[in-house]
C-alpha cells in the first residue's frame, strides 16, 4: 500500500491466498512457536486423539491473516488490535485464503484508524476456519 491511501466503510481488503499447508511447515512452525503438541506433527498421535490426522496450529492460521493485514499497510501503518475465533481445523494440503472488509473508519490527525472484520477460509469448499476483527492506523 502506498502512503496516503484512504479507506471507506465497505472496502474489501486485498485477499491473501497461501500455498497448500505442508507437514514441513507444521514442523517448522512448531519449532518457531515452541508449540510441540504432537497433534500438529505426529500422524499416529493425532489419529489416536480422534482428530483424523494432524492439524495445523491455530496460531499459524491467525498469522496468515496477520500477514494479509501487514502486507496491506506495510510501513505506512501499524496494527493496534487483532483477535480471531477459531472455527474449523486446518490440515496439510488445505489452501487458506484470508480476506476482510472495512467496518469503521475514524479520521485521525495523521491519517485514519480503520476497523475491519477479517476471516480465513480453506479450499476446497471455502469453509471458514477463523473469523475476527482487526484495527489498524494508516498514516497520511
Amino acid at each position: 500500500m502506498t502512503k496516503g491511501m484512504r479507506f471507506g466503510v465497505g472496502d474489501r481488503l486485498a485477499p491473501l491466498t497461501k500455498p497448500p499447508v505442508t507437514r514441513t511447515q507444521l514442523v517448522m512452525y512448531a519449532g518457531a512457536s515452541g508449540d510441540f503438541n504432537p497433534i500438529h506433527t505426529v500422524e499416529s498421535f493425532a489419529q489416536e486423539a480422534g482428530l483424523g490426522g494432524v492439524i495445523a496450529h491455530g496460531m499459524l492460521t491467525m498469522a496468515f491473516v496477520g500477514q494479509m493485514l501487514t502486507d496491506l499497510f506495510g510501513e505506512s501503518g501499524e496494527l493496534s488490535t487483532f483477535g480471531i475465533r477459531f472455527i474449523d481445523m486446518v490440515r496439510p494440503d488445505d489452501i487458506i485464503t484470508c480476506e476482510g472488509v472495512v467496518t469503521e473508519v475514524e479520521e485521525a490527525a495523521n491519517g485514519q484508524i480503520v476497523t475491519c472484520d477479517v476471516w480465513a477460509t480453506k479450499a476446497p469448499g471455502d469453509v471458514k476456519v477463523v473469523q475476527g476483527t482487526a484495527r489498524f492506523r494508516i498514516f497520511a
